[in-house]
């Protein structure tokens, strides 16, 4: 059907409800609002289905979530797999909960067993749930950090991590036989309960996500130590991460730990944020007035979904907080963790790093320095995830951290995706380490810089939205693939990693290699100096991404660096 066809079945067909049809009629005079919402299927990007919420197949509803929930129930029937069950979380965005009970009933009505969550969870704890279930599948309801306007729908498999090429395509293919809102199955929730089919799960999931993460510190005694000298100030953004993150850090000793007030309960309009994302300078605010007040050694914050932690830091020289980037604090965590594993004798044989291409080059000084194998995957944590099960299946290797530059990592395989939850508390042991040994985050941040270099990373986004903005992107793409730049302002291109064509190409022989990683839509430029830019259109938001790398002989240098990077790309584009 035409996007206009599509419409006028959504405003007449009875399967669709009241308020859903009045939604519709509010816009008919809006040709072009009419065309966005139904010119396409939401579909399954780096982290499944998300989408702006409202009326429409381009919408988050309860619809589209349930025709979702009806193509993957297909696609774990034709698996085998529908008497494991799925287990399902949600955020605190507006319609989570209704459209966890809408994805659980559907797949209730399919016969597959749906274990849901009392309450908002982290989406980590819920990558720890299904695991611990032995479900096939899970579903965790959450927009991350985009605007309030925003919710998702992130499928997971059976080993923990976010579905992948072939899984991905796979699933939405199903998705897409679903032709006709009539076929998708949907039961009452009190026959659902009284038949054993919905599932309620909460404190026992918790306590055991609790004790593993606790496997992971490596000196108790130094945070006993330290436990009533360190302050910490915490904002959860108003999502997932109050209960959990306060509860692990008390459980640890640490006495000082001050919550932002104001963001510490769930709000689906995140009244006090203009954008709940720790990437943003602006989010900041009332925690780091909160950290001046209390004179707080570190300020921390989660996002709504609790994967990634956000960091400023105390600088005792100038007495101002440092803000961390997700680069930074996740080679602050790694590098310690290396250290101290091979320093107590802890560190597993044939130990591995894994980063995504687009995360910091600190990563390879620190890694040889000791003898940890380093592995690059594609953007996105699944990836990561993927590394974590092979090692697994082949018994060669193991996994002592993994990070990506958008602010997630994780310590330890208790879950396959990014754990803010844990970062925080493998953060915290590294700020008492810090303290006991007469140094702030920020100190030891800058003793790293001067041992393994500075190193200095940034992005540059493009939003470009509706049908003519995905074209747009796609040019982009297009222009670089097929005319590729020979350098970047005085940066001469040496490497062209296109992973679509999977071929690395060596501008100045010509030769030719492939990039060992599956295909992507992602170009990845090798540029002399250690430096490096790679172009991405987002697989969730009308965005196209641009990530770069440079290495300066000082923080002030690798700054001027990135900056004429960034303007010799606006340039070309």
């Amino acid at each position: 059907m035409s996007y206009r066809e599509e419409y006028e079945f959504w405003l007449n067909d009875d399967y669709f409800d009241e308020g859903t049809k009045a939604e519709l009629k509010a816009i008919s005079a809006d040709d072009k609002e009419i065309e966005d919402r139904f010119y396409k299927e939401l579909e399954f990007g780096t982290g499944g289905l998300r989408g702006v919420i409202g009326a429409g197949t381009n919408r988050m509803n309860i619809y589209t979530v349930r025709k979702a929930t009806q193509g993957l129930a297909n696609y774990i029937i034709k698996k085998g797999g529908q008497d494991r069950g799925v287990a399902i979380a949600y955020d605190s965005r507006r319609f989570s909960p209704e459209f966890a009970d809408e994805a659980a009933l559907c797949l209730n009505a399919n016969g597959i067993k749906a274990y849901v969550f009392d309450e908002l969870r982290p989406t980590p704890e819920l990558s720890f749930a299904l695991r611990t279930l032995n479900c096939i599948s899970g579903i965790v309801v959450t927009a991350s950090h985009n605007p309030p306007e925003y919710n998702g729908y992130k499928v997971y498999w059976e080993d923990g991590a976010q579905v992948s090429v072939p899984m991905d395509g796979e699933i939405i293919a199903e998705v897409n036989k679903v032709t006709d809102y009539h076929e998708v199955k949907t039961m009452s929730k009190d026959e659902a309960l009284n038949k054993g089919l919905y599932v309620v799960i909460g404190k026992d999931i918790d306590d055991k996500y609790m004790a593993e993460l606790k496997k992971q510190i490596i000196h108790p005694d130094v945070i006993k130590k330290m436990a009533e000298d360190i302050r910490i100030v915490y904002t959860p953004f108003h999502g997932t991460g109050n209960k959990p993150v306060r509860r692990i850090l008390s459980e640890l000793g640490f006495k000082n730990v001050y919550v932002v007030p104001e963001q510490e309960l769930p709000d689906p309009d995140f009244t006090t944020l203009e954008y709940p994302n720790p990437e943003d300078p602006k989010a900041f605010t009332l925690a780091l007035k909160l950290a001046k007040e209390k004179n707080a050694d570190v300020v921390l914050a989660t996002d709504p979904d609790a994967d990634r932690l956000g960091i400023y830091a105390l600088d005792t020289k100038s007495g101002e907080y440092v803000p961390f980037t997700g680069n930074m604090s996740g080679m602050l965590i790694a590098e310690y963790i290396l250290r101290e594993r091979k320093a107590t004798g802890t560190m597993p044989a044939d130990p591995a790093l894994v980063k995504t291409i687009v995360t910091t080059n600190m990563a390879d000084p620190i890694t040889d320095k000791y003898g940890v194998r380093l592995i690059e995957v594609l953007t996105g944590f699944k990836y990561i995830g993927r590394e974590i099960k092979r090692f697994e299946d082949t018994g060669k290797g193991n996994y002592v951290f993994g990070l990506e530059e958008s602010y997630g990592c994780l310590a330890g395989t208790h879950a396959r995706d990014k754990d803010a939850v844990v970062a925080v508390m493998c953060l915290c042991e590294v700020a008492a380490w810090c303290k006991a040994n007469g140094l702030t985050l920020w100190d030891q941040m800058v003793k790293m810089y001067e041992e393994y270099g500075f190193y200095k990373e940034d992005m540059y986004t493009i939003t470009l939205k509706g049908v003519d903005g995905s074209k747009q992107i796609q040019e982009i793409m297009d222009k670089l693939r097929a005319n590729p730049p020979k350098n970047f302002g005085d940066l001469k291109v040496l490497k062209l990693r296109d992973y679509e064509k999977d071929i690395v190409t060596d501008l100045a022989t010509g030769a030719t290699s492939p990039t060992g990683l599956p295909k992507s839509n992602v170009l990845y430029f090798e540029l002399d100096n250690d430096s490096w830019c790679c172009a991405r259109p987002s697989g969730t938001e009308p965005k196209i991404k641009f990530y770069m790398g440079v290495k300066g002989n000082s923080l002030e240098d690798a700054k001027e660096r990135n900056v004429k990077l960034t303007e010799a790309l606006k340039s070309y584009i």
